[in-house]
């Protein structure tokens, strides 16, 4: 056999092996698929409401745990920011705010002694709760031009807003000082998310139908835009190891972003649900990734499945999801509604 012969032959063979492989891999993942079916249901428990937290008169509009994931803030449009004990069940601290027209609230979460909320007052209105009665705000941060859609502390010296003034700020909290502004969104920011393993990097979802990645070292223009949502959208929240994150959307999906291919790695979405999505976040694990929608319910995705639909159906609200966040302990899920509760779910 002449050497171009031995070649030929070679090629021959390699087409036969790639043929081989290729039906194996198919075999293994139809296998593969139909035992996740029957197993995975079994394999994660569908969580329950364990707890209502009921003191709230208004719509809930938002919430966020504080850092050692045993008290959580509330903030609803009866006027009142309410710390609540998630394991007892008691208020800490109801605090009245100047306008009841509020849309966003956070949990200072280091030393978890800082609470911050916002709204149509266009104003970030800080609390100190490291005292027994808590009525006024020790700092107003002035600076944007619309109303606050979203607020979350850096530090315990720093804190980011979000605007629909299209903005998104860097505020130092002690001087009250606007540090740097981020200005690349065409349309209302609705959320921002920091970088769980850096700071100094973080995410928005705005009303232009993009989400950008910002490195606030380099404020002039986003690292990176994410395209590919058809609406608003209206939540962020980072992957737990930084390096992705979900979105949800007036288009009634959940996108799930690589940060490493600057590309949507998976879409969640069924026929059935039509609606819009308000809040979204991830399990402690990053397996699980649960939205708030518009139909009253919050939803669970498997982050890594693609062939099924959402493993679960979280009802027990009278209203719409309006916000929902997992406690940094992984324990615990809450949520809130106009219905005016907040459930607490594991």
């Amino acid at each position: 056999m002449t050497y171009a012969q031995k070649i030929e032959a070679a090629k021959g063979q390699v087409e036969v092996l790639k043929q081989i492989l290729q039906k194996e891999k198919m075999r293994i993942d139809d296998s593969r698929s139909f035992t996740m079916s029957r197993t995975l249901p079994s394999l994660l428990v569908q969580p329950r409401v364990r707890r209502t937290l009921k003191g709230h008169f208004g719509k809930v509009y938002a919430v966020h745990w504080s850092g050692n994931g045993h008290d959580l803030v509330s903030a609803s449009q009866d006027g009142k920011l309410i710390i609540w004990n998630t394991h007892n069940m008691m208020k800490a601290h109801s605090i009245p705010l100047h306008s009841s027209w509020v849309m966003t609230c956070a949990f200072e979460q280091t030393r978890n002694e800082m609470v911050a909320c916002g709204g149509l007052d266009n104003l970030c209105s800080i609390y100190k709760i490291n005292q027994p009665q808590v009525m006024r705000a020790n700092s107003e941060l002035a600076g944007h031009d619309g109303y606050l859609s979203c607020c979350r502390f850096v530090d315990e010296s720093k804190i980011l807003t979000t605007s629909g003034d299209s903005m998104c700020i860097l505020w130092d909290i002690e001087r009250s000082e606007n540090i740097v502004q981020f200005t690349d969104h065409t349309g209302d920011v609705m959320s921002v998310a920091l970088d769980p393993h850096s700071p100094k990097v973080f995410v928005t979802g705005s009303c232009d139908s993009t989400a950008k990645l910002w490195d606030s070292r380099i404020p002039s223009h986003p690292t990176m835009t994410f395209t590919g949502h058809d609406s608003d959208i209206n939540s962020v929240a980072f992957f737990p190891d930084g390096h992705a994150f979900g979105t949800g959307s007036d288009d009634s999906t959940c996108q799930f972003f690589d940060t490493r291919c600057l590309m949507c790695v998976n879409k969640f979405k069924s026929e059935k649900i039509l609606c819009g999505i308000t809040s979204v976040d991830f399990s402690r694990s990053g397996r699980i990734l649960f939205g708030g929608y518009d139909d009253f319910n919050a939803y669970c995705w498997d982050v890594q499945c693609r062939n099924f639909p959402q493993h679960w159906t979280l009802s027990g609200h009278d209203n719409r999801v309006s916000c929902l966040g997992m406690c940094p302990t992984g324990e615990a899920l809450c949520t809130g509604s106009w219905d005016t509760l907040l459930k607490i779910w594991s």
